[in-house]
């Protein structure tokens, strides 16, 4: 008889990092060089975002009256094909009625774009997909600001975060990695100098035709 409750082994392996949808969102090729390539760069910006997550993510466990925070949380989405780690996870009220609350820390100010908004929403329908419940809201906490910002998980941000899962999922399993386009975020990006915009969007004339000669 079948255990639905098991994981297919399959699936499992098909899981992308959750952090990848920001990537990706940011800049495709930046995600591609980062998850199918396996390359990376630190800077002073990159270093200073992961020494917060790992001081958010060392807090352990903690209760205040009526919320149980957790730290460091495993998450699973076998319906986004994801697997990550949320910083915070707050569980407003008692027992088994408690609700997951994420909370996403992150370096600056809240940006123009949606990839933070994105990255949280993925955590709350893996922890939907984990517990059983359904999650209104959570939190994006920014270091410049020393605020939260309350997200709402509204049906426009949730069929964001499908579409983009499903896009980077593709992109890694097709081994993809796009061709770079110079954008305004590219001077503030710890992958350039591996990425090389400048020099491979518009590469010499010799190259031109020889990659002209093989797409023939």
């Amino acid at each position: 008889m079948p255990f639905p409750d098991v994981p297919d082994p399959a699936a499992e392996d098909a899981l992308i990092p959750l952090s990848a949808l920001q990537h990706y969102l940011f800049c495709p090729r930046q995600c591609a060089l980062i998850h199918v390539e396996q390359l990376w760069a630190e800077d002073g910006a990159t270093a200073e975002g992961r020494l917060l997550h790992e001081a958010v993510d060392a807090g352990g466990q903690e209760r205040r009256p009526g919320i149980r925070i957790a730290r460091g949380l495993a998450l699973r989405s076998l319906a986004l094909g994801l697997a990550g780690r949320a910083d915070v996870v707050e569980f407003h009220g008692r027992g088994r009625a408690a609700v997951p609350f994420p909370v996403e820390y992150k370096r600056g100010k809240p940006k123009a774009h949606r990839a933070d908004e994105v990255q949280l929403c993925a955590q709350a329908i893996c922890l939907e997909e984990m517990f059983g419940c359904a999650i209104s809201e959570g939190a994006l906490f920014y270091g410049t600001t020393r605020r939260r910002l309350a997200i709402v998980f509204d049906v426009t941000l949730r069929t964001l975060t499908a579409e983009v899962a499903a896009a980077t999922r593709a992109m890694i399993r097709a081994q993809h990695t796009p061709r770079p386009v110079r954008m305004p975020g590219c001077r503030r990006c710890s992958m350039a100098d591996l990425c090389r915009p400048d020099r491979l969007e518009r590469p010499p004339k010799v190259a031109r035709w020889l990659a002209a000669q093989l797409d023939a």
